[in-house]
């Protein structure tokens, strides 16, 4: 089981790093208050979002029979794969039949969820991906710590010291330009001998059977347009109905993520060019389950902009990778329960339930709240028995007036006498990180009761 507590203590020994690592997070919130708050319309834009990708979650199984036959209308081969499992062995017979073995992907967190690079590796296959974030943390053996910026949690001195590792590049000091270049030299000739391209897929257009690809850097575009097979892999609610709904979609995407207007690309794709085959895999992996829950449906309406956790005082402080899970953050402790409950118990846990993410995020997902519905659940399925039987007998203590009071009079007695080292010993989890209050002489009632 996944305990994100000991995770996020391990990332916090480091503290000038932790700080560092928030200030790098809180800046990209910054900029997305720079970017939304100039735009009049911008809660009309999140209510209009909402309520696309509401009717998209009511009306799924209409829309996915519609992308998919005008997709292959298009010339575009469609798959449905059913979990993770079916997703890489679809990919894999793809790639095979045409003969395949090196090939670039742009930034997919379906395809990471799916752990797709080390299944191709396994099967003896290159796979490079082709986003700078992603690069790196592949070069460095590491997942990605942020779903909109993969590597939010190195350094540049970091960067030089692994490319200088992993590419034989000369010391750079951390310098972004001479980093940026090596990179490029690098990935130009994966992109010249590749056989095939994999993208990820942030909209999927149901009546026009052809999704869009958003992207900063252009790689998306140079694999696909290069390679002779597009392979794009999409999870079931990335749909959107109509053309005219893209509009919509563009504007807060990359304004919630980085105060961007829009993305520097954003590459539409209906039909295969000529003398290249295109194929899209549409996953499930849970999704369906997620939908036929009331209380966690809304979660299928993100569209990954990363804004949840830019603003989640727990996330910029405990790291990504803390999580343990492909989607970190507020948005991941959601979703991550849903396919194991057990060994994400800890995740609804990592939170203040503050609701800045909620405020944040573009198409009004009511985060805060289906984190504190997960709490109830796992601790009706879950329960830890200290915390259940301390929370009986509070509740005890609490129901019955004349016990409230005699065990606050103690409990302030002996606070005031008790060592502190008492108090703030291993076993006690809250206090090991917290100071007590000074304690009172008298309680509030009977501050009242005595100069009332």
């Amino acid at each position: 089981m996944l305990d994100h507590a000991k995770a996020a203590e391990a990332f916090n020994r480091d503290e000038a790093h932790v700080n560092w690592h928030d200030k790098a997070i809180w800046h990209l919130r910054k900029n997305r208050d720079k970017g939304v708050h100039p735009i009049s319309q911008w809660q009309a834009l999140r209510d209009t979002a909402s309520n696309i990708k509401m009717d998209v979650l009511n009306h799924l199984d209409k829309y996915l029979t519609q992308f998919e036959k005008a997709a292959e209308a298009n010339g575009i081969h469609v798959h449905w794969a059913v979990d993770a499992s079916e997703h890489n062995l679809i990919v894999k017979e793809i790639l095979e039949r045409h003969h395949v073995k090196k090939l670039v992907k742009s930034k997919s967190m379906l395809t990471e969820e799916c752990h797709l690079n080390p299944y191709l590796e396994e099967h003896g296959f290159e796979i490079v991906d082709t986003d700078l974030g992603e690069r790196i943390i592949q070069l460095a053996k590491e997942s990605p710590s942020h779903i909109t910026a993969p590597a939010i949690h190195k350094k540049m001195e970091e960067v030089d010291v692994l490319f200088q590792q992993t590419m034989g590049t000369p010391p750079s000091h951390g310098n972004p330009e001479i980093l940026v270049k090596a990179a490029r030299d690098d990935l130009r000739k994966r992109f010249m001998h590749a056989g095939a391209a994999i993208t990820g897929v942030n909209f999927a257009i149901a009546e026009s059977g052809g999704f869009v690809v958003c992207t900063n850097e252009g790689n998306a575009d140079m694999g696909v347009h290069l390679a002779p097979l597009h392979i794009a892999c999409m999870g079931i609610e990335k749909l959107i109905p109509k053309n005219e709904h893209l509009g919509v979609f563009l504007r807060i995407l990359a304004r919630s993520a980085n105060g961007q207007s829009i993305t520097s690309y954003s590459s539409h794709f209906f039909k295969p060019r000529e003398g290249q085959e295109m194929h899209v895999v549409i996953l499930d992996n849970g999704r369906a389950d997620q939908l036929k829950s009331d209380d966690f449906r809304n979660s299928l309406k993100c569209i990954r902009c990363g804004a949840c956790m830019n603003t989640c005082p727990v996330y910029r402080r405990s790291g990504g990778h803390s999580y343990g899970s492909t989607i970190p953050g507020p948005i991941g402790a959601i979703l991550e329960p849903n396919k194991d409950m057990a060994k994400y118990s800890s995740l609804p846990f990592a939170s203040t339930l503050c609701g800045s993410c909620t405020d944040v995020c573009p198409v009004k997902i009511d985060i805060h709240s289906q984190l504190y519905k997960w709490r109830q659940l796992i601790m009706k399925n879950h329960p830890e028995m200290v915390k259940k039987m301390a929370m009986k007998s509070n509740g005890w203590i609490f129901r019955n007036p004349t016990l409230y009071r005699f065990f606050g009079s103690v409990t302030r007695k002996i606070a005031r006498i008790l060592p502190t080292s008492l108090i703030h010993i291993v076993t006690n989890a809250w206090s090991r990180h917290r100071e007590l209050p000074d304690i009172p002489q008298q309680s509030f009632k009977e501050w009242i009761k005595k100069y009332r």
